[in-house]
């Protein structure tokens, strides 16, 4: 064999070994913004009206979440449908969203830890698309919403149990300040 083909069947195998390689995403997701996991108005950034008397600023995230009956919708497994109790959910945040006409929000997308991280963000992503659908029909302008997918990456309860995987299939509403 001549050195030329040595060289050629050489840069063949690297180039087919680099191809197989797992890529990293060109960017991470940033970390978590806030605990979303609970109504509790103190937690979290934007709950100052800036005086340092600790008081919830108007149209802050926190003034969000203390005045909905939530800012987190759960689904089933493999779901991504509205049910009565999102749509309750959901319609507490469009009644404060049409209150503050000039807050906008981003919709976050999650799932459990089951399932591929591909799928996952596919999941997420359907979800936080499915409750920003809900919130645009029932008057908030979609140009006031984002969304974003996490999948599986931040779960809020940590655990390999049904409770926990229920409590990390959902969609978050957070105010940007």
């Amino acid at each position: 064999m001549s050195k030329v083909t040595q060289v050629l069947l050489a840069a063949t195998a690297l180039i087919a070994v680099a191809g197989c390689a797992k890529k990293r995403p060109a960017q991470l997701p940033p970390p978590p913004l806030t605990d979303t996991g609970n109504n509790d108005a103190g937690a979290g950034t934007g709950t100052q009206d800036g005086s340092g008397s600790g008081a919830i600023a108007p149209g802050s995230d926190a003034d969000f979440r203390r005045s909905v009956s939530s800012n987190t919708v759960n689904f089933q497994v493999d779901a991504y449908d509205i049910d009565a109790t999102a749509r309750a959910i959901l319609d507490s945040q469009a009644e404060w969203l049409a209150r503050n006409p000039a807050q906008r929000i981003t919709l976050e997308g999650h799932a459990d830890e089951r399932g591929t991280r591909e799928y996952n963000l596919a999941l997420g992503d359907r979800r936080a698309n499915a409750a920003k659908n809900y919130l645009a029909a029932r008057g908030v302008d979609a140009g006031r919403m984002t969304t974003i997918s996490y999948g599986k990456e931040r779960p809020v309860a940590p655990g390999s149990d049904e409770e926990s995987y229920a409590q990390n299939r959902r969609a978050v509403t957070i105010v940007l300040n």
